[in-house]
């Protein structure tokens, strides 16, 4: 298998791969001398920097702001907790959040963690495509008979985001198309299916992975990838002009 995105490694070294995912990135570290010396590096920069040495203390100042941005509550020996009927971590992250400006992540749903899951898979699994080229002309009408909707497949390569070619995928109990996009590089998977109910234009992320969604005509559309959000609103505003 090639290698795979160096955000995988990250991942499995924090324990965030589900156990097929796991085993894959596993099995490629036993064949792949340069990704297994770049994860022994991780791994030792993980080490060093969960040295108890390198804690600080936080100042009482913080306490005391994250305080006075949490709801107010009956007295209490300890009001934390009780504020928000969770635990005294939760009370912080809430107050961090709050008090330091910091978005929170946005809930996802089972189907855009499908998303996530088969974005992961095509990069570990050596199938990222079954029609490899950058030719739209020759993507598009590969989809034909393979699925019951014709989904554009625009050559994105002057925005800064080469075609790299399409397959087949299965989310949300349905076959449906992905279509395959570069930025530098990161990858960028496109999905697409008949439009539902969903409200178009959102922006969300998990696990490290951004996800858009758009609707044009009668069908909607997710872009994932690793990118920064910005380059995603950007590959989203060239997809919607060069299919509109």
């Amino acid at each position: 298998m090639t290698c795979p995105d160096p955000m995988l490694l990250h991942a499995l070294l924090d324990d965030e791969l589900d156990a097929a995912n796991v085993a894959a990135v596993e099995a490629h570290l036993r064949t792949c001398p340069d990704c297994a010396a770049e994860f022994e590096q991780l791994k030792d920069l993980h080490q060093i920097m969960a040295d108890p040495a390198l804690r600080q203390p936080a100042p009482a100042s913080l306490r005391d702001r994250i305080d006075a941005a949490l709801p107010a509550a009956p007295h209490t020996a300890n009001p934390w907790p009780a504020r928000l009927g969770w635990g005294a971590g939760g009370a912080i992250a809430a107050g961090l959040a709050l008090t330091l400006g910091i978005p929170q992540q946005s809930a996802t749903s089972g189907l855009e963690q499908q998303m996530v899951a088969s974005h992961v898979r095509s990069l570990l699994a050596d199938h990222l495509v079954d029609i490899p080229t950058s030719d739209r002309h020759v993507v598009k009408p590969w989809f034909n008979g393979k699925i019951d909707f014709s989904p554009p497949t625009p050559d994105l390569k002057a925005a800064g985001f080469p075609l790299v070619g399409g397959r087949l995928d299965y989310i949300g109990g349905r076959v449906v198309p992905a279509i395959v996009y570069r930025r530098n590089l990161h990858t960028i998977n496109v999905f697409a299916w008949p439009a539902g109910k969903a409200p178009a234009g959102e922006t969300m992320a998990t696990d490290g992975y951004t996800l858009v969604h758009w609707r044009q005509g009668d069908l909607d559309f997710w872009a994932v990838s690793d990118v920064a959000a910005g380059d995603l609103d950007q590959f989203r505003s060239a997809f919607v002009a060069a299919t509109r």
